[in-house]
């Protein structure tokens, strides 16, 4: 995801802080395929693993052996041509409408929406945040009921500081700061569908939280731990990309490039070893530290070790405070998707920069025996991270205090240091070093785990098989025994994302190539989602050989035909992100994040004076500026999505 209010240089994700020696994806990748000489187009298929073939052409490929559970599901639509158009295009018989962009009061009463970004911090606390992303629907009601009503819950990742205030980001104020918080977080809304279509409704579920929001910690690293004591009690989630949704009922938000906020002006600070495996550093692209000591790191050193972990709010309760769960580990997660294996909660979690790994946490019991005894299943279990070997197996190293390398011994004080130092834990087991590891999707079907890669500046192993990578790739796994606690599996590349004009090894039909895969869920059928975030720096450039590519988009794949299509092109500047459906499968939630942010293809970046100089979606009003938002996809015939 994008990491932070600097829109026309590398993204902050591609520049590696990991100075490990572990082996990379792409060493273990290549020397796979040497090894087993099975190639076509640049997908590894497994000779005679469990894979099969992967995602091939816009057809279906030559006769691929589908991977247990996964029976054919035909995309029953058109594709959507790649554009470049400020607007967004869906197939035919298809409609998307608009669904609270950034802005929107949360009660038909509250502040509304000023174009001119005027907006006081009080009021955006009142509103939809800013730069949608991961998402989840919540039901409200059993049967048929519970596809017309719910609680959407959705991540804002971060804010264009240019596009927030009336004078953009020139200079930083303390009410800046204040505001800028206030578009931070998750928003809870009530949706209902009626006869036009889906609306925000009047609730009292209806809430936003903050980066001021009060919040609690809970696991090894609790709220007594020396490590999160401070000047100003503990307060916010920052930098929410993707998310999970637990099975009894609460919502996950995840934070990523939370180091982004953080900086100082003392000239004598030096980052520490963490700090530095975590990129903090004195220079803040927000700036914050300027005029709020909270995110001074010189000032107040502790308060950065209350970000990095994945948040717990239960939509359910307005008045409930929302939970960081530390067993997970502290790393930028990209998101939490969670499964459940006899009777066990898994959740998989990627390190979204480049050279950083993918792990998993087991829970340790049952999560209703936990729940019955009052205890988070969220608090009870081990976390892992994964090794990839060249061989196509892999198997799950364990960050455990006491286990290998991590001893008191080596410097390694007790469970709560291993987790505040998750990265350095990854990195003394030998965890393989990948591509950029962003959303995982687990098949509801097989179990089968897929990782979106979404592109490397170059670690060549074997599960990263390209240097450079500027299109990205996913990578799928099948736990041992179909059991996602498993400590073993076998993997393969499902598909290497590109442009065949410019990478032969890339096996997409011209009409349906992508780069930089980032989001992705699976719908009840077995459907694969695919959303993409080519960085504004090269998008729709021939020079960097994305001209074919057009603006970010989403598609879709059947993982057991090898059928993939474009479904959905989003406009000038922006990232597709956010994947929701209700039960029913007939309305399908997506989020357009960063509209109009700056792109060197449209020769312009916003400014105050011309916030709309690269796009002016969703409103299309030059008296106001682009604005993220939620988008609403339907069948006009009102049938099931994607068939």
């Amino acid at each position: 995801m994008t990491a932070q209010d600097v829109r026309t240089v590398a993204d902050p994700d591609d520049i590696s802080s990991n100075p490990s020696g572990n082996a990379t994806f792409r060493e273990v990748a290549q020397a796979r395929m040497s090894r087993r000489s099975v190639i076509r187009g640049g997908t590894v298929v497994a000779a005679a693993g469990f894979l099969g073939a992967g995602v091939g052409t816009g057809t279906a490929a030559a006769a691929p052996e589908r991977h247990g559970g996964s029976k054919p599901r035909p995309l029953g639509f058109k594709a959507v041509p790649a554009g470049t158009a400020d607007a967004i295009a869906v197939p035919e018989g298809y409609t998307a409408q608009v669904l609270i962009p950034w802005g929107t009061p949360l009660h038909s009463r509250g502040p509304q929406w000023r174009k001119d970004a005027s907006n006081t911090a009080a009021e955006q606390a009142a509103q939809v945040g800013m730069h949608h992303d991961g998402m989840s629907f919540f039901p409200l009601g059993a049967g048929p009921l519970g596809s017309r009503q719910g609680l959407l819950v959705l991540n804002h990742e971060y804010v264009d500081q240019v596009l927030l205030f009336p004078d953009g980001d020139a200079q930083m104020t303390k009410a800046k700061v204040d505001k800028a918080l206030a578009a931070h977080g998750v928003t809870i809304a009530k949706v209902v569908q009626g006869k036009d279509g889906w609306k925000l409704a009047d609730s009292r579920y209806n809430r936003r939280v903050t980066g001021s929001t009060p919040v609690t910690f809970s696991g090894p690293v609790g709220p007594d731990h020396p490590a999160l004591q401070a000047e100003n009690p503990p307060m916010g989630t920052l930098n929410n990309c993707s998310n999970g949704q637990t099975p009894w009922g609460t919502y996950l938000a995840c934070e990523e490039n939370w180091n982004g906020y953080f900086g100082t002006t003392d000239a004598a600070w030096k980052p520490n070893a963490q700090q530095a495996r975590y990129g903090v550093a004195a220079n803040s692209g927000y700036r914050w530290h300027t005029v709020d000591p909270r995110f001074d790191v010189a000032v107040n050193p502790n308060e950065i070790n209350r970000f990095g972990w994945v948040v717990e709010i239960d939509p359910f309760d307005p008045d409930s405070t929302p939970v960081k769960r530390t067993a997970l580990g502290r790393i930028k997660h990209e998101g939490a998707t969670v499964t459940e294996s006899r009777g066990r909660i898994v959740v998989y979690t990627g390190d979204d920069q480049d050279g950083e790994y993918v792990y998993k946490f087991v829970g340790s019991a049952p999560w209703r025996q936990l729940r019955a005894l009052r205890r988070s299943p969220l608090d009870h279990g081990t976390l892992y991270v994964a090794k990839f070997n060249d061989d196509g197996s892999g198997e799950w190293l364990p960050l455990k205090h006491g286990t290998g390398p991590l001893t008191e011994a080596n410097g390694w004080a007790d469970q709560a240091d291993v987790l505040l130092r998750t990265r350095e834990a990854a990195d003394a087991v030998g965890a393989t070093k990948l591509d950029r590891p962003e959303w995982v999707a687990v098949h509801p079907d097989n179990k089968d785990v897929y990782l979106t890669l979404t592109n490397g500046s170059g670690w060549n192993n074997a599960v990263n098989p390209r240097k450079p990578n500027p299109y990205g790739h996913i990578v799928r796994w099948r736990e041992r025994g179909g059991d996602n606690t498993a400590l073993t599996f076998e993997w393969d590349i499902f598909l290497l994302a590109g442009d065949p004009e410019y990478d032969p090894r890339v096996e997409l039909a011209a009409e349906d190539v992508f780069g930089s895969p980032d989001g992705l869920g699976f719908d009840r059928a077995g459907r694969l989602w695919i959303q993409t975030d080519v960085s504004n720096s090269v998008q729709n450039r021939p020079d960097r050989q994305h001209d074919n590519i057009g603006n970010n988009q989403m598609l879709v794949a059947d993982p057991g035909t090898g059928e993939i299509r474009r479904f959905l092109v989003g406009p000038r500047g922006c990232e597709v992100t956010g994947f929701a459906m209700t039960p029913d499968q007939r309305t399908l939630f997506v989020n357009i994040q960063h509209p109009g942010e700056a792109t060197p293809f449209w020769g312009a970046a916003p400014t105050p004076q011309n916030p709309n100089a690269v796009s002016s979606w969703p409103d299309h009003d030059s008296a106001s500026r682009p604005r993220s938002a939620t988008v609403v996809i339907r069948k006009k015939d009102g049938g099931v999505i994607g068939t």
